[in-house]
């Protein structure tokens, strides 16, 4: 077996609840085994008991932690064979190793029982708790690890520097069972002991930070590392923080050998590592500077012989020369604090021997070339350490370099990832006061009520009228929920202030610690409520104090989106989350066709693109290209799917924060288009290259800013889970368990909405506010004519196919074509007579028809932004600039009066729909109200008939002349409306109660 790692699964398998009676005798006799990573441990048998109790505790060593995320953990129950006497199996668990948590983190969790096949008889749920615990090695283990085993003293000695335990081992230990394997392994250690030695020496150099709010990306991923070369682990075996959110970041690259939904870009690469001076002062600065015909860049300014270590990348179709130059400058301080530039020589290349590179090829070693100039042709002493290359985008150097599309080394251009802050709802239960000190005691029954605050977010619980609270004989009780979005780092203290609404005066506070709060998962277990004393100014210290619950909800997923538009369904608890159906991957090519949204030097228009991609809870930016209506990005990235039924949103935006104005401010991005693909749509593992064009709307009416050119691929290992999400709920349990009411669900949309801008917009670089509230779509809650015409033609054209049917069906009644008629009576007559064989024929020309219809199904583009759709090209421009108006409204008061003129027109239309079909209901309930006494016994006689008719008739009769008076002839058919329908027009209703 290999040796751990340092870290160990801890798993406490609590007790089950409701099995499923195995025994014959409505009991059953249970056991667990648990499995992990190739390990198995069992618990003992609880005789005779559905709701057994174990409370035991094991632990297995996890001997690789970087694959503990993809690893599951499963428990399965079974009936104890000695005492069952049918089926053993009582049910199974399982867990991915991306839920576990972290110890001192964890909770009571319970798990219901899955099925081993469809036919499995299970019930139940079994509660568990599972958590990782990270430990240093030991001391003594290191000092003793030097030493051979005693098994292992007849083999060769082996160099000292094998003895100490290598990281690559953990891995290549974990299959050493058989001794073939074993004794092959030991042949190899020789050989592997230089890289590992090297390598150990290069990773805290290139271990990344522990813990980051963004993380830079690169675009185009490169090939994977050889399996000899060990893997960097941080030290002692700890993980950083985020370690399984980030870890998907930092794999992106290394899902596939090969990224094919992008093309190859062709780079010139020149790495300009120092220089160094025969004759001149060291101690001088100096700087090189690389000229290529018209393009011309330096590098920093350095002094005392410091390293400069800096890579340009020039756009290969960008160059306009073959020959490139680099050249070494010294600057001198003279008098008057003037400088003055020398230099010290330069050194020319054909760029057609520059050698070109392919990843995973190592980097090419910069090498010392001789200056020369125009004094001396070789100066002595003078030289250049560089490297020139041909590469891709895929180079490893190409995120730190010097890009020449995208300005150089500005930090608002360079390709970036964000992670969005997770979300958690705070939920403040607030049950009731005592012992309050009022400011005016006089007062026999104050108005009372409780705020809570936490960050900008204040809530109000309702008013509630104490008693004398002077003589403390009245405790006010609210028992009200109050929900809070939370983000985390979270927000230091919650304050609950108690509010006088009878004198305006607060009346104290308590501050809870939001990172010490209890969480939950379920609502299985309630949350402890706590007392907490009221403070009040320096001269009250003790004002009372206040009962309430505070938890974090872990078992909600926070929505920052439309939930029609969601890209993300999980919950926030980590120890819910569910192992990934796919992965989706997106190359953004490039974009044509551009519209200039600005003016460059006041002269010409120009456009500076760049792209946003949002899925989940990873945000993706591509670089700026500066200055091109074709821009080509040729970026690649990728994202863990959980549910198939998501949406990726894609944006177009022009860089405008680069730029500063004269007061030091950056400016905004604007708006060039966004796209919308959802997954369900998507065949599984193919590759869908397109172009989708980028409508946006303007205060000046729709537009087409251009189009962009997406790759999409969506891959799915696995049919049968990709199917089984379509049968599991969309939302976690307790959405539907304890759901939060539509108004509050909307209002703590909006506030998730605002806590994500917010912290995208503090990163370096800042994702900007206008950016996030365009691709989340902020503002569809605001009032909108276009989008209330769009939606009401949406009803239309879903009520249209109800429409279509019954003008057929009238069609058939009124014998327009008598051949159908015909048929119709025929398959009445089938139908009454064989009742049986409705439901299969009715299933069976379902299925018919969508065999047919799968033929011309649209499988060319999947679906984008619709302008027509939306009524962007059939709206006024008024109604755009109702649309773009703030709230409240800046426009005139005229203006307003109009456009609430308009808006009462149309509620008053619809005012008169809803009282239409009040009016119905109403006259249905008359009918048996006896609200219209003659009216009433007339159906009572009707229905007393029909009783006694439908008792002698068969009901196939009543079918059949019931079908034949429908369909019967027009030459038997009047032109005024039946006795039925004029029966019901005649009821009354409460139209005329109304004022």
């Amino acid at each position: 077996m290999a040796e751990p790692c340092g870290r160990k699964l801890v798993v406490e398998v609590c007790h089950a609840k409701n099995l499923m009676p195995k025994d014959g005798q409505g009991t059953a006799s249970a056991y667990a085994t648990v499995e992990f990573d190739g390990q198995k441990q069992r618990t003992k048998t609880k005789f005779r008991d559905l709701n057994p109790q174990w409370d035991e505790r094991m632990e297995f060593p996890v001997h690789d932690a970087e694959s503990m995320p993809s690893q599951m953990l499963e428990i399965n129950l079974y009936n104890d064979k000695k005492n069952g006497k049918r089926g053993t199996y009582l049910g199974k668990v399982k867990i991915a190793g991306s839920a576990f948590a972290k110890s001192g983190s964890e909770g009571l969790l319970y798990y219901p029982l899955e099925k081993r096949s469809v036919f499995s008889q299970i019930r139940g749920e079994l509660g568990l708790k599972v958590f990782y615990v990270n430990e240093d090695p030991p001391a003594a283990a290191a000092e003793a690890a030097p030493d051979p085993p005693a098994e292992k003293a007849t083999e060769p000695e082996k160099p000292p520097e094998e003895a100490a335990p290598k990281p690559e081992e953990k891995e290549d230990k974990g299959e050493a069972e058989k001794p073939k394997e074993e004794e092959k392994k030991e042949e190899e250690k020789p050989a592997e002991a230089p890289p590992e030695n090297s390598k150990a020496e290069e990773a805290p150099a290139t271990a990344p930070p522990a813990a980051t709010a963004e993380v830079e990306k690169q675009p185009i991923a490169q090939s994977e590392k050889p399996a000899q070369q060990p893997k960097e682990r941080p030290e002692n075996g700890k993980a950083a923080v985020n370690d399984l959110e980030l870890r998907s970041l930092s794999s992106d690259r290394n899902r596939r050998s090969t990224y094919d939904l992008v093309d190859s870009m062709p780079f010139l690469y020149v790495r300009v590592v120092k220089s160094k001076c025969g004759d001149a002062d060291s101690k001088s600065p100096a700087y090189a500077k690389l000229v290529i015909g018209t393009h011309a860049v330096k590098t920093k300014s350095q002094s005392d012989g410091k390293e400069w270590d800096q890579v340009f990348a020039f756009d290969k179709e960008g160059l306009n020369s073959t020959q490139l130059e680099v050249s070494v400058w010294i600057e001198e301080k003279k008098e008057g604090d003037q400088t003055a530039e020398s230099c010290l020589g330069t050194v020319s290349f054909d760029l057609q021997e520059v050698p070109k590179r392919v990843p995973p090829d190592s980097p090419l070693a910069p090498q010392w070339y001789t200056l020369e100039s125009e004094k001396s042709p070789a100066a002595a002493g003078n030289d250049v350490m560089l490297a020139a290359w041909f590469g891709t985008q895929a180079d490893e150097a190409f995120q730190e370099a010097w890009q020449s599309d995208s300005g150089g080394l500005i930090p608002e251009t360079r390709a970036k990832v964000y992670l969005a802050p997770k979300l958690w709802y705070l939920r403040l239960t607030v049950i009731q006061t005592q012992d309050l000190q009022l400011s005016e005691p006089k007062v026999k029954t104050p108005e009372l009520y409780v705020k809570g605050q936490l960050g900008a977010q204040l809530f109000k619980t309702n008013r509630t009228t104490a008693g004398s609270l002077s003589s403390g004989s009245s405790n006010p009780t609210w028992n009200e929920d109050l929900v809070f979005v939370a983000a985390e780092p979270f927000e230091p203290f919650l304050v609950i202030t108690v509010e006088d609404a009878t004198h305006g005066r607060p009346v104290g506070q308590a501050k809870v610690h939001v990172p010490t709060v209890e969480r939950r998962t379920d609502d299985c277990t309630e949350p402890k409520s706590k007392w907490f004393n009221l403070a009040g100014d320096e001269s009250r210290p003790y004002t009372g104090r206040i009962h309430v619950r505070v938890c974090l909800e872990g078992g909600y997923h926070v929505l920052d989106e439309a939930a029609h538009l969601t890209s993300d369904v999980r919950a926030s608890a980590k120890q819910l989350a569910k192992a990934p159906i796919g992965l989706l991957e997106v190359g953004v090519r490039g974009a044509t066709n551009l519209l200039p949204v600005k003016t460059k030097d006041g002269t010409r228009g120009t456009t500076d693109a760049y792209v946003v991609a949002k899925y989940g809870i990873k945000w993706v930016r591509t670089r700026t290209i500066l200055d091109r209506f074709n821009p080509r990005w040729n970026e690649q990235y990728t994202w863990d799917v959980y549910d198939p039924c998501t949406v990726l949103t894609i944006g177009v935006f022009d860089n405008g924060r680069y730029k500063r104005d004269d007061d030091g401010k950056p400016g905004k991005d604007l708006r060039i288009g966004k796209i919308r693909v959802r997954l369900s749509t998507l065949d599984a593992n193919r590759v869908y290259i397109n172009s989708y064009s980028l409508p946006v709307l303007l205060p000046g009416g729709a537009k087409k800013m251009g189009e962009i050119e997406i790759a999409i691929r969506f891959s799915c290992s696995s049919w049968l889970s990709l199917i089984q999400a379509y049968t599991t709920p969309m939302l976690p349990r307790m959405h539907y368990v304890r759901p939060l009411g539509p108004a509050r669900q909307d209002m703590l949309r909006h506030t998730a909405m605002r806590l994500v801008t917010a912290r995208l917009a503090r990163s370096e670089p800042p994702l900007g506010q206008e950016v996030v509230q365009y691709v989340l779509d902020s503002d569809t809650h605001v009032w909108s004519m276009r989008r209330s015409k769009a939606n009401w033609f949406r009803a239309v054209s879903c009520l249209s196919r109800v429409a279509m049917l019954g003008r057929w069906l009238d069609g058939i009644r009124t014998w327009a074509h008598p051949p159908t008629t015909v048929l119709m009576h025929v398959l009445l007559l089938a139908v009454v007579l064989c009742p049986h064989l409705i439901l299969p024929t009715v299933f069976m020309y379902a299925f018919l028809i969508l065999i047919l219809r799968f033929r011309y199904r649209h499988r060319a583009v999947p679906n984008s932004m619709d302008p027509r759709l939306s009524h962007a090209d059939m709206v006024g421009p008024d109604e755009l600039d109702e649309e773009f108006d703030g709230f409240p409204t800046t426009r005139p008061s005229d203006v307003v009066r109009i456009r609430y003129d308009r808006l009462r027109a149309l509620a008053g239309r619809a005012q008169t729909l809803l009282g239409d079909v009040a009016a119905q209901g109403e006259r249905l309930e008359a009918l048996f109200s006896w609200r219209d006494p003659r009216a009433t016994g007339l159906f009572v006689a009707f229905c007393l008939a029909a009783s006694l008719g439908f008792y002698v008739v068969p009901f196939k009769v009543f079918l059949l002349g019931s079908g034949f008076y429908y369909m019967r002839h027009p030459r038997f058919r009047g032109d005024m409306p039946s006795v039925p329908v004029n029966f019901f027009r005649r009821l009354p209703s409460l139209s005329d109660q109304m004022l």
